[in-house]
């Protein structure tokens, strides 16, 4: 059984989505520091032909806090300006009609932890793709929380059941197969292919939020995009 472990993002870019396609389980790294200046509570959207940030708002965001002990305050009249920006960015996207009820419906969740607020946004947009990752938070799991880095990642593994462990290609900085096939668990980075699409009439952005795939290619044609990578 194929595992695969990250902190909740924001509308990730596509190879997020990749990962958690490629594997059976999926845990949603909820209980580790949440991280400033990381992909926890923003991406990137298209504005005027190039790369522009779009953020969840945040209370007593602090890297010394977990990801799941933040606030996500359910200002309404942010949330409805954040839902306006997308309007005016992509309201041209070829699709855009199809793609903006869900997207509206994940930026106005009620939820006011922020872990669980990108846990639904995650779970909705998986199940918009027709996956079948089963996905649990990491805090729901019995564990030694004292353990740190491909320690923690391999008790996970463990519990889980899991017989090889999936990450990120950045994962190639922090985790040794050796580590891992010691603890009788396989290791492999999903490394993504890039795939142009049409982006009105610039150039092409790569690496922006899954909301820039969806009102470009829609539901059918990111589905396709999924399995576009190579497991190294």
């Amino acid at each position: 059984m194929k595992i695969g472990i990250m902190q909740p993002y924001y509308f990730p870019y596509i190879g997020y989505w990749q990962l958690m396609n490629a594997v059976d389980k999926y845990v949603i790294y909820d209980d580790v520091n949440f991280i400033k200046g990381g992909w926890i509570n923003r991406n990137r959207v298209l504005n005027n032909g190039s790369a522009s940030f779009f953020n969840v708002k945040m209370s007593n965001a602090s890297p010394n806090l977990f990801i799941n002990e933040i606030g996500a305050p359910n200002d309404l009249i942010y949330k409805n300006k954040q839902i306006k920006t997308l309007e005016m960015l992509y309201k041209k996207a070829p699709y855009y009609d199809e793609c903006i009820e869900l997207i509206t419906s994940v930026i106005m969740c009620e939820e006011e932890n922020l872990a669980l607020y990108l846990k639904n946004g995650i779970i909705e947009i998986a199940h918009l793709l027709d996956m079948k990752t089963e996905f649990t938070l990491s805090s729901e799991l019995t564990k030694d929380n004292a353990l740190k880095g491909s320690d923690k990642v391999i008790a996970i593994c463990k519990e889980l059941g899991a017989t090889e462990y999936l990450n990120a290609i950045g994962g190639q900085e922090l985790y040794d197969r050796d580590d891992f096939k010691s603890e009788g668990l396989g290791l492999s980075f999903v490394k993504t292919n890039i795939v142009e699409y049409k982006q009105f009439k610039a150039d092409f952005v790569a690496g922006l939020s899954i909301i820039d795939v969806l009102m470009f290619n829609g539901k059918e044609k990111t589905k396709g995009m999924l399995n576009s990578y190579e497991l190294v």
